[in-house]
């Protein structure tokens, strides 16, 4: 799990800057603000890559999908870029997880037959 899941926020990093620069060009924000916002999101996804097989790590990812979405409010391309990264959260997640179990059943089955022999 921990392989896709910080492959999907690695690739949000990238588009949470790219969504920086474009919120620049709003007269309406700070550039002071936008960076400030943009940099804080940026460091979480790379935290988040840490800490996502800890508990709580996963819900922390939704809060930032969540957010993802809404800074869409702020740059309108942001609400469809949030969605295809909610949808790939979700995907790594779910099958993640599976993964991981199948490792796990794999190892046990792999340790019985080393035992037995």
């Amino acid at each position: 799990m921990r392989t896709l899941c910080a492959s999907t926020l690695i690739g949000e990093f990238f588009v949470i800057g790219f969504a920086g620069l474009v919120a620049m060009k709003d007269p309406d924000l700070a550039m002071s603000t936008v960076w400030t916002v943009s940099g804080i999101a940026m460091f979480l996804c790379v935290l988040l890559c840490g800490l996502v097989t800890r508990p709580g790590g996963v819900q922390l990812g939704w809060a930032l999908q969540i957010a993802l979405i809404l800074s869409g409010f702020v740059v309108p391309t942001m609400f469809f870029m949030g969605a295809v990264f909610a949808a790939l959260w979700w995907a790594s997640v779910h099958f993640g997880r599976k993964v991981d179990e199948a490792k796990a059943r794999f190892a046990a089955q792999a340790g019985a037959e080393a035992g037995a022999s």
